[in-house]
Parts: structure tokens; C-alpha cells; sequence
């Protein structure tokens, strides 16, 4: 399955956002710990070029730490880039954004700074603006697309904090992304499949964090496959439809409120690695569709071509037989 979430709203919010980085000192890209490179906006990084930025891997406190860690050291290797980990649960840690912010803006010394909030929906990013504002001035939710226009909100000392909308991409490429993002709760329950994403859930944890899925679900074993799995989720959750099959939808569901809580622990479904592995397979296999799109419309163009030529000549013969007649 293919999953794909771009609301008319977040095409402006690209407008609105390309128009006003200009005028930016620095961006605070909001990324979720669990998922530190399918959370982060391809288009948010084009947009920003060398800007200095400020990763900020929220909800750390539902994500592996030392996977964490592992992610800091990755981003603090760019020079333009800072990296921080926060958790909603420690207030002054998130707070000291604002002296990380002014710290990569020496040369505004004594002038306001403008600081553009961005990342993807459903990854903090309001919580976050309210901590640092001291007050409530962005609205927020468990659901993604609350934020739906772009705010100014001073935080104190020089520096103010430019809220945007959450944004996603019009297509994600690579198929595991679109998985993990709906998996996190960053697409909207109504564009995705639970069964899908409850198997894709089941085949990674039980590769990655199998102890987990047995100690969380009371599993004496993990099955050999995803189906397996779910159908032992929902029986000993009491999923059983007519004839005591499995509810797969129902299990499904279970398995992925149970990752979106924390209920399986902290857990981390990406890595660095894993990061650079599949970057590269995915512009591999973007530039086979468009090679394959572009030969495809070759064909297309000469099919046309063909016809007209055929068009011209049976059009050329009648007039030559008309001719004859005369």
C-alpha cells in the first residue's frame, strides 16, 4: 500500500514558508527520536539550504537512548547543523532551545532573531512553541494538521519564534517511511490501512525489539511472520470475530495504539545506517520510474507520430485517388 497524505493546506504553508526564509536567521526543524530520518521533511531541507539549523528529536522519552545518542553525534557532524533531545516531561530542556538558538546566531548580536518552527504533523512542535513561549499561543493535539496557518511569537530575549504548519511531502518515495510516519501517528488514521501498518509494526519489532513483543502481549514465542503475529496479538486480546478467527484490523490497531503510547517501551525503528541504506535505494528506484516513465512516454510520442504519419498518407492517397477520378 501506498501511503500518501498532502492536504491543500500544506502546499500554502510551502508557499508561505519559501517566501519568508529569506528574512530567517535560523530554522528549528522538529523531528520525532523514533524516526529522526522519515520524520524529516525532504522539502523542509531543500527549502532552508545552508541555513543554520537546530534539529530538535522530540519525544525522546518514547525512543531507544542509545539510539538517541547515536543520532545527536550524526547531525552534529554537519557544521551548519546543532542537534538537541527533548522530552515534553523536561520543561527546562526544552527551554534552553532558546540559548541554542541564540548561540548559532552570534552575529545578530543586539538584534531580534527570527527563528522559523518547522517539522512534520503530529511531531510536538506546538507543545514545544508553548514551553518556550511560557504560555499557551499554538494550539495543539494528538491528531496531525492543527496548525494550519503560520504565527509570530515572541519568546524573550531577541528572539522570535515563527510557528508554521506541520508539513509533509506531496510523495513519499520511500515505502518504509510512508509506513513508519503512519505507524507514529504523523498521517491521519483516514489515509491508511491498519492492517498494513500493523503487519509492517509486527515484521520489524519482532526483528529489532522481539523480547518487547513477547513480554508486552504475554507471547511464549514470536510467530515466523508478521500474519502469525498479529493473530497471536489478537487472541490473547480477545480480537475473535465468527468462527474465532482473528479480527486483523482489531489486533492491528492494538499493536500500533500499544507503539504510540510507549506501551512497548522505548523503542527506536531507525538508525543512521538504516538512514543511508535506504536513501540510496530509494533514489535508486526513483530514477528507474523516471526512466521508465520517460521511455514509456518515447513510445507513446512515436505511436502518435506513427498514427499521423499513417493519417497523413491515407488522407494523401484519397485526395491522389480523387484526383485520378477527376
Amino acid at each position: 500500500m501506498s501511503i500518501q497524505w498532502f492536504p491543500g493546506h500544506m502546499h500554502k504553508a510551502r508557499l508561505e514558508m519559501q517566501s519568508a526564509l529569506p528574512k530567517v536567521d535560523v530554522v528549528i526543524e522538529i523531528i520525532d527520536a523514533r524516526i529522526p530520518y522519515s520524520s524529516a521533511n525532504p522539502l523542509l531541507s531543500d527549502l532552508r539550504g545552508d541555513k543554520a539549523c537546530l534539529k530538535v528529536l522530540a519525544k525522546s522519552d518514547l525512543a531507544d537512548p542509545r539510539m538517541t545518542e547515536e543520532w545527536l553525534e550524526f547531525f552534529e557532524r554537519s557544521e551548519s547543523t546543532r542537534a538537541r533531545a527533548v522530552t515534553t516531561e523536561d520543561v527546562p530542556t526544552i527551554r534552553r532551545l532558546k540559548s541554542a538558538v541564540i548561540g548559532m546566531c552570534p552575529q545578530r548580536q543586539g538584534r531580534l532573531i527570527n527563528a522559523m518552527v518547522m517539522g512534520i504533523p503530529n511531531v510536538g512542535k506546538s507543545t514545544i512553541i508553548n514551553f518556550l513561549a511560557g504560555r499557551k499561543v499554538a494550539k495543539t493535539g494528538n491528531t496531525p494538521a492543527v496548525t494550519q496557518h503560520q504565527q509570530k511569537v515572541d519568546i524573550g530575549d531577541g528572539v522570535i519564534l515563527w510557528d508554521t504548519p506541520g508539513m509533509l511531502w506531496p510523495k513519499v518515495h520511500n515505502p518504509n517511511s510512508g509506513y513508519r510516519l503512519a505507524l507514529i501517528g504523523s498521517i491521519k488514521d483516514t489515509a491508511m490501512d491498519y492492517s498494513d501498518v500493523g503487519f509492517f509494526a509486527a515484521r520489524h519489532l519482532s526483528q529489532h525489539y522481539p523480547d518487547r513483543l513477547a513480554e508486552r502481549f504475554d507471547l511464549e514465542e514470536i510467530a515466523e511472520n508478521e500474519l502469525g503475529i498479529i493473530e497471536d496479538i489478537g487472541r490473547r486480546r480477545g480480537c475473535l470475530g465468527r468462527n474465532n478467527r482473528v479480527d486483523l484490523e482489531r489486533a492491528s490497531r492494538i499493536l500500533i495504539q500499544e507503539y504510540r503510547s510507549g506501551g512497548l517501551g522505548r523503542l527506536t525503528l531507525e538508525t543512521p545506517a538504516t538512514m543511508q541504506r535506504e536513501r540510496l535505494q530509494t533514489e535508486k528506484a526513483v530514477a528507474e520510474a523516471a526512466e521508465a516513465a520517460r521511455l514509456k512516454d518515447e513510445k507513446r510520442k512515436k505511436r502518435f507520430k506513427a498514427k499521423q504519419r499513417a493519417q497523413r498518407k491515407s488522407r494523401e492517397m484519397d485526395a491522389s485517388r480523387r484526383e485520378r477520378r477527376r
